[in-house]
């Protein structure tokens, strides 16, 4: 007799299966699979399959969760709104705000064929040629995102764009603080900088929150297939995701090479360039671009101190997260180089 497979933690299909199978248009044909997708730091992403299809579901991490974060229902809607537009997102297909079924809200979506780019080598072997051009079209992409109307999208009421940048220092520092279990001096130092240095913010637009090469899938034509990982999403100041963008091309020089990413491959574009090509498609400076850097560093900063919590707690899943203690120390000063204090 052969042993059934066991869920994958986090989900219990027992309760999802009869769910999908009342709420999900074709329902669920034979048996439900599901399986986790490793490599994301934060909300959990499975993979589930039966006979005839294949879907993806998103869900809060487990254990320690943070005030504001893993907002399913704010993924669900930005992905809806943007279905059809020039930014290239999945499918959605249902949400559960509920945690009868799961224990917490989550949401399915279609299944998306690409890859995302996560460890430097397979990037590499592209080419620098291709590794150029793909860097180009994420660019383009975040200028596609920043180029929408709101309000012709339905989301004219998803954020607060005035005071975004203060309310943004806030919030990070608070999950800092729910997440603190050690002195992070050169952390707090950064914080300080930014609130002190506070630049003013261009005019408003559809923020990713978190948009970098990762959080992309690539397709076969090396063609963005979908931007996915919409959970800071915002009405707010576009150049956080520029600074972020930025950031993670940085990431080569830092640390001793602990903070791997696929966009320090050789042939993908330089800060300079990114920004001037980004200004050219939506006629954005990108003003006071140190700070904006830096508040990307002290952002990374927090992510991972969060995950270092929850790593004591034994709540991760998956491999890599040992090292996440040694990062928050490295972004800072990261940040602080960037503000020239390091």
């Amino acid at each position: 007799m052969t042993d059934t497979p066991a869920d994958p933690p986090g989900l219990d299909l027992d309760l999802l299966r009869p769910f999908l199978a009342r709420e999900l248009p074709g329902g669920v044909r034979g048996e439900l699979r599901a399986e986790l997708i490793e490599g994301g730091r934060s909300n959990l992403t499975y993979v589930l399959t039966d006979d005839a299809s294949r879907w993806v579901l998103r869900r809060p991490p487990l254990g320690h969760v943070l005030a504001t974060a893993h907002d399913m229902g704010r993924e669900y809607r930005v992905m809806t709104a943007l279905g059809g537009t020039d930014v290239p997102v999945p499918r959605t297909l249902l949400i559960d705000p509920g945690t009868d079924v799961l224990g917490a809200p989550w949401y399915l979506m279609e299944f998306v064929t690409g890859i995302a780019h996560r460890e430097v080598a397979p990037l590499a072997a592209l080419g620098e040629e291709r590794v150029h051009a793909l860097g180009l079209r994420l660019v383009e992409t975040l200028a596609a995102l920043h180029r929408i109307d709101p309000a012709a999208v339905g989301l004219a009421d998803f954020g607060r764009p005035d005071g975004y940048l203060e309310r943004q220092l806030r919030r990070w520092s608070k999950q800092l603080e729910a997440s603190r279990s050690r002195e992070l001096p050169e952390v707090d130092r950064l914080h300080a900088l930014l609130a002190e240095r506070l630049p003013v913010s261009p005019a408003p637009a559809l923020v990713h929150g978190d948009y970098r090469l990762d959080n992309v899938l690539v397709g076969g034509d090396d063609e963005i297939a979908a931007v996915l990982d919409w959970e800071m999403s915002t009405l707010g100041d576009p150049l956080t995701d520029v600074g972020l963008l930025v950031m993670y091309t940085e990431l080569a020089g830092v640390g001793g090479g602990i903070i791997p990413y696929a966009a320090t491959a050789p042939g993908f574009p330089k800060a300079d360039e990114i920004v001037a090509y980004y200004a050219r498609l939506t006629g954005r400076q990108a003003a006071d671009l140190d700070w904006y850097v830096a508040f990307a560093s002290f952002k990374l900063a927090v992510v991972a101190e969060g995950i270092h919590f929850r790593f004591q707690q034994g709540r991760t899943l998956g491999a890599g997260f040992e090292r996440a203690a040694e990062m928050p120390p490295i972004l800072a000063r990261h940040g602080l180089s960037t503000l020239k204090e390091h």
